[in-house]
Parts: structure tokens; sequence; C-alpha cells
């Protein structure tokens, strides 16, 4: 028997899935607690679901599954000791519903996730016996994983918004339905295809609940010029994904004598207005998170990690007594900065007066980088871009948002971005953009040939410019616009963001740098025939085929 087994991220072993160790970093015995946490949220949203259609929801329950399933995405958390104070957490919590519901003569469906009680000691054991092959049929487990990952990927969005200040009931709603959904053991594939559509859609409701968010607490995102150097004081590296973690930071350092700089996905914070009048917000350090290990060597002081895209540091690195994590985030080892009281901040006291102890960050790179191409900017743009469309200068644009990964094969997109022809457009959101962000790519009449839009929720952006662009061009078919799809994914929020995209009726979608593994080989086929899904080659192969010339 397997030690474990996942295959959630585009990294899964051998195309396959882990069973030994995840190539993320994770241990089996983290893995399988983890598919215990995930069994306890469906049993949880089961009995919410029933009483949700009994107007008798307990608030609670919404934003504990919404943050244990942001828990297990892939490189968020490896703190065991995190996932087992959820579990323990969720069972209490359970055994609370399950009383309402009784008082209240609800009935509840008969499922093993409802009933389950352990002591900790228990754990392990029954962590094997929930995992994803214990669904017989493939085709129904992918299109179960299918809309699983795509939930896990909607709750770290909603989280973010809740932490904002917004919240949407009917998101929290379909997600308890859905868990509920995935859950029976008598569901029909054909209503599983539905579901998966339904979870694009409410992927497109909390993508824009996320961005209203952003903006209304920020202001919307400006073009501009961030640098890439360092400054001469002692730093905090901040990562992740979470705008408001970023907003207490800097408000409690801007006079402590260190300064900020972001890494990864946290790199679009420099384009919200709201964040610009701090001063000593200094830049972006390094490149997507992949490449920690080496760059959190040089940078000499802390790092805080948001969210996810953790990699576990090697033995002995310099830098494994500097990390802070926070929210969803965790790493057994590292201090945890609690959740703020409502309406509070969180208390990063400690590891500001961490930095002030460290050397300043080493030079790596000197120059500027330039984003801020969120829908609202390029809109304003939409006379010069219509024009530049009409007259042929832009052909075609691209759009090559999603994540970034390790391997070798990545090497495509950077391969691909400079091979496109000079009157091609890069639209891009997430990390995937490290790979020819730095890239010397020009600009078309003043408009540059990548524009990109910020992290990678802000894909909803691509969607609004597309949808602009149909109504400009008085299309009946968003899939008419010269627009093409060449996005790369690697784990769960990836997953949310191509169900969106094919919710909103986009097709031939190309996918990279392989296919997931999740997908069984009938479900694959049902995504090549219905939408046009579709893998990647080599860069000149493909546009050959996309009629890029």
């Amino acid at each position: 028997m397997d030690n474990m087994f996942c295959f959630q991220c585009q990294e899964a072993a051998k195309g396959i899935g882990c069973t030994i160790k995840g190539v993320c970093g994770k241990d089996d015995v983290l893995a399988n607690r983890m598919d215990l946490l995930v069994y306890v949220c469906k049993g949880i949203s089961q009995i919410q679901n029933r009483l949700i259609k009994n107007n008798l929801r307990v608030n609670a329950a919404d934003m504990y599954v919404v943050d244990a399933l942001f828990s297990t995405i892939t490189n968020a958390n490896f703190d065991i000791k995190s996932i087992d104070a959820r579990i323990s957490k969720g069972l209490i919590l359970k055994d609370q519903l399950v009383h309402i519901a009784k008082e209240n003569n609800i009935e509840l469906p008969v499922h093993d996730a409802i009933n389950w009680k352990a002591t900790e000691d228990k754990y392990e054991a029954a962590s094997k016996l929930i995992g994803v092959l214990n669904e017989k049929n493939i085709d129904i487990r992918s299109l179960k994983e299918l809309t699983m990952y795509g939930i896990k990927g909607l709750a770290a969005y909603i989280e973010h918004a809740y932490n904002l200040g917004f919240e949407d009931s009917e998101i929290y709603n379909f997600i308890h339905y859905s868990l509920s959904e995935i859950s029976r053991k008598d569901i029909s594939a054909d209503e599983l295809v539905k579901l998966v559509l339904q979870t694009g859609e409410y992927g497109v409701k909390g993508m824009a609940l996320l961005d209203k968010a952003n903006t209304s607490n920020y202001g919307n995102p400006e073009i501009t010029k961030v640098n890439i150097g360092v400054g001469t004081r002692p730093g905090i590296l901040i990562s992740g994904h979470d705008l408001k973690d970023m907003d207490d930071l800097l408000e409690q350092t801007k006079d402590s004598g260190i300064d900020i700089y972001t890494h990864s996905e946290m790199l679009p914070a420099h384009y919200y207005p709201a964040f610009k009048k701090y001063k000593h917000f200094i830049g972006n350090y390094g490149n997507s998170w992949w490449k920690q290990r080496e760059e959190f060597e040089s940078f000499n002081g802390p790092i805080l990690f948001t969210t996810n895209c953790i990699v576990p540091p090697h033995e002995g690195a310099n830098y494994q007594d500097k990390i802070y994590t926070t929210g969803a985030a965790g790493f057994t080892g590292c201090k945890h900065i609690q959740n703020r009281s409502k309406g509070g901040r969180k208390d990063f006291s400690e590891i500001i007066e961490h930095a002030k102890r460290c050397m300043p960050p080493k030079e790596i790179e000197t120059g500027e980088i330039i984003g801020g191409f969120a829908h609202n900017q390029v809109l304003a743009l939409a006379d010069k871009v219509v024009e530049n469309i009409k007259n042929g200068s832009i052909k075609n644009f691209v759009v090559m948002a999603g994540c970034d990964g390790r391997m070798k094969d990545r090497e495509y997109y950077t391969e691909f971005a400079n091979e496109l022809p000079k009157d091609q457009i890069i639209l891009t959101a997430g990390c995937a953009k490290y790979r020819y962000n730095k890239l010397p790519l020009g600009d078309i009449n003043g408009i540059p040939r990548m524009l990109d839009a910020g992290q990678c929720n802000d894909s909803y952006s691509l969607a609004l410019i597309a949808l602009k662009l149909k109504e400009v061009f008085e299309l009946e078919d968003i899939n008419e616009l010269p627009i093409i799809y060449n996005i790369a994914w690697y784990e769960q929020k990836a997953v949310i963001v191509l169900l969106a995209l094919l919710s909103l009726g986009v097709k031939n979608i190309h996918l990279g740098p392989t296919l997931p593994a999740f997908l069984s080989p009938n479900i694959a086929q049902v995504l090549i025939n219905e939408f046009g899904i579709g893998g990647i080659t080599t860069p000149s192969e493909d546009m050959e085929k996309w009629n890029i010339i």
C-alpha cells in the first residue's frame, strides 16, 4: 500500500501522483492528515447545507471550511500541528452542527464524514482510509477532484476578500453544496459535469468579490515601474498573496528604519495607489516562488509568508530561523503570527524587531519591471488598443497567465515569449510572468508588449478585458476575438481560474506544461471535445498550429 496519494498539483510524480513524499515537500503523514481535514470539511458542509435549507446556518462553519481548505492547497502549510488543530476544531464544530440539526428535527444524509469521531491517536489510521483513491470509478473520481480543487482555489480567493471585509453568502452556500454533492456515493458523471461548470461560475463570482475588495480598499491598480534593486537598510521580504497583511505590515513599519520588499505573487501590491504613500516600500526582490531557496539566502532579513508558495528550506539553510508565517500558511518550527482581531491589525512587532538585527539585502539584480494593467487601467487605454487592432499593429493577444514551476519544461514559456512576433501582446497574471517579465519585449506604439494584470486571481481582469473587446467589436462569441490562451498551471488556484474561463464560454485553452494528472482519459477527452482544451508542444510548433506568424 502506498504511504500517501496526492495528484492535486502539476508536479505530481511521474505525471500520476506522489505516493512516498510530495514533490512539494510534504511527507506522507502530513498528506494523509490533510486528506482527513478535507474529510472533516465534507462532514461539516453536508450538515451546514441542510441547515441552510432550513434557514439555520451557523456562520462559524463558513470560514472554518474556507480556511481549512485553503491550508491544504499546494505549498501552503507544512505544519502538522496546525493541521491537527484544524481537525480538532472541526470535530467540535461538527458536533455542534449535528446538535442543532437534531434539535430542529432536520434529517441528515447518511455519510461516514458526518458520524466519524476520533481522538488524535487515531488520526493517522483513519486518514489512510479516506483518500481520493477510495473512489474506485476513475471518471467519477476525476470529476469529484476537479470540483474539489476548484473549490480549494475559490476558498483561497474568498478568504482574501473576507480579510478585507467582503463576503458573499451565496459563495459559502455553493461551497457547502458542492462538498455535499461530491460526498454522494450515487452521484452520476452527468451531475458532476454540471457541478464542475457551476464551480467555474462561482469562481467568477469569487474573483469578482476579491477584485471589489482589493480596489475598494486600495484603489484601482495603476501602470507602475517597480524597482528590482535594493536599498541600504535592513528589510522584510513579504511573499504570498494577502493584501491586508501587506497593509498591516507597511503601516507598522513606516517609522521603523527598515524597508519592505515584495516577493513573487506579492509583486502586484506595488500597483495599488494606497501603498504608494509608503516611502519605505522599496521594490520587488527576486523571482518566482521556486527560486526562494537561493534568493532567501541572499536577502539577509526575515521573510513573511502570508499564504502559499512555501518551499521547505534545505537542512542548514541560513534563513530557516527567519521565516514567519500567518493565515493559512504554516511551517514546522517557524514563528506563526496569529490572526487579527475583528477590525484590528495583526501584530508584526516580532518580525520587525528581528529585521532590525539583520544586514541589508544583497543586491542580485538592478533595473525596473512594469505592471499594473488590470481591467480598469487597460479599459482606460481601450481607444488606443482598439485603434492598434484595427490598423493591424496588434494582431493578437496571447493570454499567458497562470503559475510558474521549477521543472525544466517551464522554459517553454520563456522561449515562446521570446519567439512571439512583434505584433503580438502578452496578457498575463500570476507568477507565470516571471518566465518573461524581465525580457526586453518592447512595445507597440507605446503599449507594452507584456501587460501584467497582477496576481493569479487577477485573471478575472483578463476576462473583463476580453468581454469589453467583444462588446466594442460587436461580436456574438468571445471566441471570435484575436485572443489565444496559452496558460501555465501549477496548483488549485489555477484550476478555479480555468473553470471560470470555461464558464464564461472561453474555448480552445491550451494548458501546460502538462495536463492535470487528476484528469482521467475519458474526462480529459470530454474537455477536449466540448471545450477544445489542449496541451502544448514546442513554441514554434504551437505558433504554427495557432497561426501566429
